[in-house]
């Protein structure tokens, strides 16, 4: 049903008006000011022919950035620059063509034609944005229903605070819902049957109850879970004398819901996940969406963050998610040998020194041809070593030990590292110019610690595979567990989780993981590493720990800009975190310029 309601909107209902149309002569600069000046994600490049409007191409912000990167001339006119490959809509489509066509090209958004001329534009966000105002207006439809049943409607809280309290219910035991809401549903019945099922989270079905003199009833009443967190309980009481004759259009409303949360699930999995990287953390939303950016062309990529923060796994989603046909090649650069590097990087002939293969062997920059050639620790490479890498980079062309002839190889190059590579240049460790080679796109990987919202959703992706992988089915997860891994502080990193995550498994019954089962270092280290933060003073006019740790990170923000001179590298040196959290909390708090 709620499909075949989207079906009914077209792209011009969701469309948004936000957008920048200019002519093709128009400088390049003067357009890029006026985007970034007016918040335009993009521009659309058009002219005028026997009264009909063409659109000749379009430049987002990110063309401007790589222009940017380029240095390109930014006085010559925009046609120069633009991409002239537009995919556009009718604006009669369905919503759901739009989606589709978004989906199948991999773009960000579609240019909307009427009668001859661009009337708007339509990006992911207005389709969510669409859907969401739909499933607010469903709602409103499920609590007319609700308050339209012959049943009483009870909803609590984890901590017993009633949050719905329907019509029914206000009749069925003479109190107001303004009079019980949002208070502890003890206060009116202390006797309850709502009240053990928040306290042992099982459900009851269809029990006799009577919670107070006088009053004889039936009542269903169910704990509600999301993603493994319990949130509260619903439940449903009815008088024994009567029967609803409503519960099929409730059905029908919740049915709707369920449909709405699925679609908008869809299109934000597909928006923010890469091969097996997912993250709900903006952070690493912002650098899924750089990757799949950036899978698409043959641009180097170096991949930093701590030992453990997935490198090697954010490198091989790329790949997968490249055109590349060839294979995807790691290479641990600390584990080679010195004197073995050539011949294990570039190959060797047949006989070409004692114990050779007879038949010579291919190196890993030649095998990796058409493919991906993932340099892992590559802060860790020796520096004559770095300077053949680099000549093999430059020129496109690798020589086996042993040969005169060159091979061609067109292989893309990731690399990683959790190393400072700015600190070595500067110490003389690391060549300058491979570093400016490797560093086209980069991506800085925040530690575990800092992404705490993508922790359960990690959890859960581990549990799945480790299950598969053993053939067991995937057991329960306690509340208490998720809440302790929450709070550990995760030096290992993702590869920690994943250790601790197959632990639990292995420990476990196989039924259900309790408190008990999380590995005894992390509950020790809990123990023993309760850190306290000493405020001098709370801040003016606030009394909030959120305002006043919220006001002391700014401080420091602000302080570290002005000791490293507005530098953002010096500045996330000196507080010790990655760049992109330093450009994210620079953001978050509106700190521009010092």
């Amino acid at each position: 049903m709620f499909e075949n309601q989207l079906l009914k909107y077209t792209v011009k209902e969701a469309a948004s008006e936000n957008y920048l149309k200019v002519s093709p002569e128009t400088v390049t600069i003067e357009v890029i000011e006026t985007m970034l000046f007016e918040n335009f994600q993009e521009v659309l490049v058009v002219d005028h022919h026997h009264n009909r409007e063409r659109l000749l191409g379009i430049l987002t912000l990110t063309d401007v950035s790589n222009l940017k990167k380029q240095r390109k001339d930014l006085d010559l006119p925009i046609s120069s620059y633009m991409n002239p490959h537009v995919i556009t809509i009718d604006s009669s489509q369905a919503i759901t063509t739009a989606k589709e066509l978004l989906i199948k090209y991999n773009i960000g958004r579609l240019p909307i034609y009427e009668d001859h001329e661009v009337v708007g534009i339509i990006r992911f966000d207005d389709i969510i944005s669409h859907h969401l105002l739909t499933m607010r207006v469903i709602n409103n439809q499920y609590v007319h229903i609700m308050d339209s049943m012959h049943e009483a409607i009870t909803v609590t809280d984890r901590e017993g605070n009633v949050i719905f309290w329907n019509r029914n219910a206000e009749e069925l035991y003479g109190i107001p819902a303004d009079k019980i809401l949002y208070k502890p549903l003890s206060d009116f019945f202390p006797g309850a049957l709502i009240l053990s099922v928040l306290e042992e989270k099982v459900a009851i079905k269809n029990a006799y109850h009577s919670p107070k003199p006088g009053y004889h009833i039936i009542i269903s009443a169910l704990p509600v879970f999301i993603e493994g967190e319990f949130l509260g309980v619903v439940a449903t009481e009815k008088n024994v004398t009567e029967y609803t004759n409503l519960v099929n259009q409730l059905d029908s409303a919740s049915s709707q819901l369920d449909l709405l949360k699925e679609e908008i699930d869809k299109m934000t999995k597909d928006f923010f996940s890469l091969g097996h990287v997912q993250g709900k953390n903006p952070i690493m939303q912002n650098l899924i969406q750089v990757a799949k950016k950036s899978s698409r062309t043959d641009a180097n990529i170096l991949i930093t963050g701590e030992s453990g923060t997935g490198k090697e796994v954010f490198a091989k989603s790329i790949h997968q998610s490249s055109a590349r046909k060839g294979h995807f090649v790691p290479v641990n650069c600390s584990a080679i040998p010195d004197t073995l590097f050539e011949s294990e990087f570039f190959g060797y002939a047949g006989g070409a020194f004692t114990g050779a293969l007879k038949n010579g062997k291919v190196g890993y920059y030649e095998l990796a041809n058409n493919g991906t050639l993932f340099l892992d620790e590559i802060g860790d490479l020796p520096l004559e070593h770095q300077g053949k890498l680099l000549r093999v980079l430059q020129e496109g062309k690798v020589t086996r030990i042993g040969s005169s002839n060159t091979i061609e190889v067109d292989s893309r190059i990731i690399a990683a590292t959790n190393k400072d590579l700015d600190e070595m240049i500067k110490e003389g460790l690391f060549r300058e110019d491979l570093f400016y080679r490797l560093n086209v796109v980069q991506l800085d990987l925040p530690p575990l610690r800092e992404r705490r919202e993508d922790i359960i959703l990690l959890f859960t992706q581990f549990l799945n595979e480790i299950c598969s992988k053993n053939k067991i089915s995937v057991p329960t997860v306690e509340n208490d567990v998720y809440n302790i891994l929450l709070k550990y502080r995760w030096k290992g990193n993702i590869r920690e989780l994943k250790n601790a995550v197959e632990y639990m498994v292995v420990v476990s019954n196989g039924n259900k993981i309790q408190k008990d089962h999380i590995p005894q270092y992390i509950m020790v280290d809990l123990s023993k590493n309760v850190e306290y933060i000493n405020l001098p003073n709370l801040a003016k006019g606030q009394s909030g720990l959120e305002e006043n740790l919220n006001a002391m990170e700014m401080n420091l923000l602000i302080d570290a800009m002005k000791k490293a001179e507005g530098n953002k590298t010096k500045a996330a040196q000196l507080l010790k975190i990655p760049r992109s959290t330093l450009y994210y909390k620079l953001e978050q708090h509106k700190i521009t310029s010092l």
